[in-house]
């Protein structure tokens, strides 16, 4: 789908995940979450769980026709760690799987599995980019 045909079907809220290669960001999400592709190529993917849509987008794709880099661009540069202070949670999906697959991959886990007072089980899985992902489903207790 052409990038203004796309855009015309985004509703409500969204997040874009400005990454420094969408590739290793896909792999991650795919093989670790368990989340479907929806489009993918170089500069950007489209990424789907449960029926919820996010895009992953390549940061040299944050430049303008005319060379200008966009703002934002300068704003994820500056930062210490990418999504620093955000928690990309998704719900229904097996933490202990998903930690499993994350250190087969060699992937950082910040906080094993385990069951939070809350009534969730969750783990939190670092990606390539340095984005926490929570995925969670309600715990047994």
């Amino acid at each position: 789908m052409e990038p203004p045909a796309y855009a015309r079907t985004l509703r409500g809220f969204n997040v874009n995940l400005v990454v420094r290669d969408v590739a290793p960001s896909v792999a991650f999400q795919q093989e670790v979450l368990g989340a479907e592709i929806v489009y993918s190529d170089a500069d950007l993917a489209v990424m789907r769980h449960d029926g919820h849509e996010w895009m992953v987008h390549a940061a040299h794709a944050y430049v303008g026709e005319d060379g200008a880099r966009m703002p934002f661009l300068t704003h994820t540069e500056a930062a210490h760690i990418r999504g620093g202070g955000v928690e990309l949670r998704l719900y229904g999906i097996d933490p202990d799987a998903a930690e499993a697959r994350a250190r087969a991959r060699g992937d950082r886990v910040l906080a094993e599995s385990s069951d939070k007072p809350h009534g969730l089980r969750e783990c939190y899985l670092v990606d390539p980019d340095g984005y926490v992902w929570v995925p969670g489903v309600p715990s047994n207790g």
